[in-house]
């Protein structure tokens, strides 16, 4: 639903390229919106339910080090050992971190044991890192601004969902109440519009790896929501965000 929303929202820009004389780029996005959007939210959620939040942050805080290596790998984008020295200080705080956070069960869970939860964990890092860089191949490689990529990538997140979609979704989002329905929208124009789109700006100007890190420090971030969640902070967990925080300076230093 917050995929078709947010597609509808970005529809415009559709119409400010050609797409016959940017097929293969369109492509390109189209797997990139498949693969991070569709496939890699589908294992993110499942290993959330199977996990829990923080052995799921746990496992995600490694997709920085997945994104220097592919990174590395398929663009050719060689970081010097200082930068790799501060990605790997920030991965492993975030790890920290996410360790620190007491929310760690979940409502539903499904017929999913915990070591293929790690696996689905691992799965849609892999899948979101994947994406990313076939993002920024078309970025760096073509005129397609971030505008357009993540529209061309929310269209591919909605083909690849299309047949899995229950044929009662959209009456039961009429039939919420407004307040609920105020809650998707404003959560869609967040963290999918907005969301998406300053992530593709990231891409077209960062290396991967460095974009990837940075992309990657939310389990940090949240602490300065924690205590509107009612959740205390200990000195550990202020002192692995200053940990993550001295990481990303020694990288981009």
């Amino acid at each position: 639903m917050k995929n078709l929303i947010a597609f509808f929202i970005f529809l415009p820009v559709i119409f400010t390229f050609d797409v016959q004389s940017n097929l293969r780029e369109v492509l390109i996005l189209l797997l990139s919106g498949i693969i991070g959007i569709s496939l890699g939210d589908s294992f993110y959620i499942t290993s959330l339910r199977a996990l829990g939040t923080r052995r799921t942050l746990a496992v995600e805080a490694l997709s920085p080090i997945i994104a220097t290596i592919l990174g590395s790998a398929l663009l050719q984008e060689m970081l010097s050992l200082k930068v790799w020295l501060g990605i790997i200080i920030a991965s492993i705080s975030l790890i920290g971190v996410a360790i620190q956070k007491t929310e760690v069960h979940s409502f539903v869970r499904p017929n999913v044991t915990k070591a293929q939860g790690f696996i689905f964990a691992f799965l849609s890092i892999l899948c979101a890192v994947t994406a990313a860089t076939l993002s920024r191949y078309v970025l760096t490689n073509s005129d397609l601004n971030p505008f357009q990529t993540t529209e061309i990538r929310l269209l591919g997140g909605i083909i690849a969902l299309i047949p899995f979609a229950k044929k009662y979704l959209i009456k039961s989002v009429i039939l919420l109440p407004f307040r609920e329905k105020s809650r998707i929208f404003y959560a869609t124009l967040l963290g999918t519009n907005i969301g998406i789109l300053l992530q593709q700006n990231v891409f077209k100007l960062l290396p991967i790896g460095l974009g990837w890190t940075l992309l990657s420090t939310s389990p940090a971030i949240a602490i300065f929501f924690a205590r509107a969640e009612g959740e205390d902070l200990n000195w550990k967990t202020v002192a692995l965000t200053i940990m993550v925080i001295i990481g990303l300076g020694i990288s981009f230093i």
